[in-house]
């Protein structure tokens, strides 16, 4: 699971000139205020649930994992409708997540019920800088993942699970980003992984977002509604050695458009994606995973430039 990379900017070579603003900056900046916040709270909190390369092979029965992540990503784009509306925008996201998951049998069937407990920071800036910032802990999310089909000979994994996240984490409705969301959400999703050949592996994952209702969002206390967010992943990987991999990913989200106090916002975010990276066993028991990625498009919201993920497994 992957949910929250450097850009930077070369010297002037020419003598500098004041920053163009856009009109709406320049005649009135309240309500371009009002639409960033509004921008800016839902699509970050409006995430499906990303996955890792090979998440979706079980671990024998009796294993327990325990996995720490780590996700950096800067956003130098904001986008209403498909066009940018803020000339230069910033928005930095440190976020961990600390994950703990037992592998079991319940009549036959491989199951996994886990805990995700996510915690980082936000911090706008720029154009931007009125977001503010903020950090603490995410909603805590659980999970049970079972595999109605699990054949190591054939290569072939059939996983379903169901996420659960509590409405637990940090929220404040004054503030414009938050890490906790202030609502129940469930997750569920598929995945499926085929082994193509003795190194090639497929693993496609797909997955529907339900949300509850937020009844304390933004200063005035309103309430948020939000239809289903969908998301599709595809991971074409190559197995070195059966503790070494390299692969490259896509991703598309649609729908999770949100309503305040019955006002449609028509923010649908429709995220493309892609990342690439490796995974290797370090040791014996213990697991590094890096991945690099950006946005190739974004409808709605911050649109990420770069962003580095890593994660540490460890088997028990």
């Amino acid at each position: 699971m992957t949910s929250a990379f450097p850009g930077s900017r070369g010297p002037l070579r020419q003598a500098p000139r004041a920053r163009r603003r856009s009109p709406a900056i320049r005649k009135n900046p309240a309500p371009l205020l009002a639409a960033l916040l509004l921008a800016a709270m839902t699509p970050m909190a409006a995430q499906a649930i990303d996955v890792d390369v090979g998440d979706y092979v079980p671990a024998p029965a009796g294993t327990t994992i325990g996995m720490l992540y780590y996700q950096h990503a800067e956003r130098d784009r904001l986008y209403s409708q498909g066009r940018q509306v803020v000339d230069d925008p910033r928005l930095v996201s440190d976020v961990g997540i600390a994950r703990l998951a037992h592998y079991d049998t319940m009549g036959g069937v491989t199951v996994a019920p886990q805990i995700l407990v996510p915690f980082g920071r936000l911090d706008a800036g720029r154009d931007t800088a009125a977001l503010g910032h903020t950090s603490g802990v995410g909603d805590i999310i659980l999970a049970t993942p079972f595999w109605p089909i699990n054949d190591a000979a054939s290569r072939t994994y059939l996983g379903i699970a169901p996420y659960l996240y509590l409405p637990t984490g940090s929220y404040e409705r004054d503030l414009a980003l938050n890490l906790g969301e202030n609502r129940w959400k469930l997750d569920l999703q598929v995945g499926f992984v085929k082994g193509l050949s003795d190194n090639w592996f497929v693993d496609l994952t797909g997955d529907v977002m339900f949300h509850g209702n937020n009844d304390d969002y933004g200063s005035a206390g309103a309430t948020l509604r939000q239809e289903p967010l969908y998301q599709g992943q595809a991971y074409l990987r190559y197995q070195f050695t059966p503790g070494s991999n390299a692969f490259v990913g896509l991703s598309q989200t649609w729908g999770g458009e949100t309503r305040v106090d019955g006002v449609d916002r028509d923010d649908e975010p429709r995220q493309r994606k892609f990342s690439v990276g490796g995974s290797h066993f370090i040791g014996p028991t213990t697991q590094l995973l890096v991945a690099f990625g950006r946005d190739l498009q974004v409808e709605n919201g911050f649109r990420e430039n770069a962003r580095v993920n890593l994660r540490l497994l460890q088997l028990f």
